[in-house]
């Protein structure tokens, strides 16, 4: 599974695409579209490099941006396609959104690196030093990345933020134990998408330990470690997590999720008070899913088990070849 599409919504709201400029007039100039704009705190605004022939940078359109909109009602910003993104990493980006702080007083959501797979794969996305955006915007509710290439994390203090989000085809052991030691006493959403080490992914179950402890996250409600080569040891580890009997949801899909997993978290502390267990991408049996829905449904518990994604190969010498639903 690729990601194929820009978001369509972020921070509550539809995302909407900074429009191009408009082709110059045959001896004119580029004029800078500002017709048919939504209402400026309407929408989540994207901005980033058109996939092919965008004569301007990142920076141009984000410059073009603040003299577009008018960015004290500005709610939430995407940031999609930098040059050269599977090369480069967001540091001028990142500056640009520092340098023009001041003039987003509304600012609540920030997701870096909007960026598909026909623009560049999230393996080979290029990221960098991260945190200086929590550092610059105080009022952030909601922070995304997307991408794990060269991603640091060090541990932080935010009070305000409320959802993190890191998407990765393998998020680097430093990024999660800076993650993992983070104070963010208002975070209620944490979805990290650990990966493979073919990609980077190289976290232990270890690393997440300050975070299935919970005392750095006591307001946590929501919590997703998926997309990883490694979700049977984070099943065992879950089944006695203190974090866990304080959730509403717990999401442990789109990775290599066999019986073994699934029968430690079930044999461990009890599920039921979850309102939701999101599996979906799994290597189960039908007796295992069985046993799922016969233990959690009469609970009320929300179950997605759904699985028909999964990918296998099977070697003529017996060896069985399982993927995370992202890689790549």
């Amino acid at each position: 599974m690729s990601i194929g599409d820009h978001m369509k919504e972020f921070g509550g709201l539809p995302a909407f695409a900074l429009p191009d400029l408009e082709k110059k007039k045959k001896g004119g100039k580029k004029r800078n579209k500002k017709k048919d704009l939504p209402a400026t705190d309407s929408v989540a605004w994207r901005i980033g490099q058109s996939y092919y022939d965008d004569e301007e940078s990142w920076e141009d359109k984000f410059a073009r941006f603040l003299d577009t909109v008018d960015t004290t009602r500005v709610r939430a910003l995407i940031v999609g396609q930098w040059t050269r993104a599977y090369d480069h990493g967001p540091e001028t980006v990142i500056a640009a959104l520092i340098a023009a702080g001041d003039k987003f007083p509304a600012l609540r959501s920030v997701f870096l690196g909007d960026i598909v797979m026909e623009e560049n794969e999230i393996s080979w996305i290029h990221q960098g030093l991260v945190t200086p955006l929590l550092e610059a915007f105080p009022d952030l509710e909601e922070f995304g990345v997307r991408g794990g290439e060269g991603l640091e994390f060090p541990a932080v203090r935010h009070e305000r933020l409320r959802r993190l989000t890191l998407e990765s085809g393998g998020l680097p052991a430093e990024a999660v134990r800076g993650i993992a030691a983070s104070d963010f006493p208002a975070l209620t959403h944490l979805d990290l998408w650990l990966g493979t080490s073919e990609y980077g992914g190289d976290a232990v179950v270890d690393d997440l330990a300050p975070i299935l402890a919970g005392t750095r996250l006591p307001n946590l409600k929501h919590l997703a470690l998926r997309n990883s080569e490694i979700q049977d040891e984070i099943c065992t580890a879950l089944a006695a997590a203190p974090v866990v009997a304080r959730l509403e949801s717990l999401d442990i899909s789109m990775g290599v999720l066999t019986d073994d997993g699934v029968a430690a978290l079930l044999t461990g502390q009890p599920l039921s008070h979850l309102k939701s267990l999101d599996m979906h991408y799994n290597y189960l049996t039908d007796p295992m899913r069985e046993r799922v829905r016969a233990t959690l449904e009469p609970a009320g518990v929300e179950l997605d088990l759904h699985f028909d994604d999964a990918e296998q190969d099977d070697d003529e010498d017996g060896t069985v070849w399982r993927f995370v639903a992202v890689g790549e």
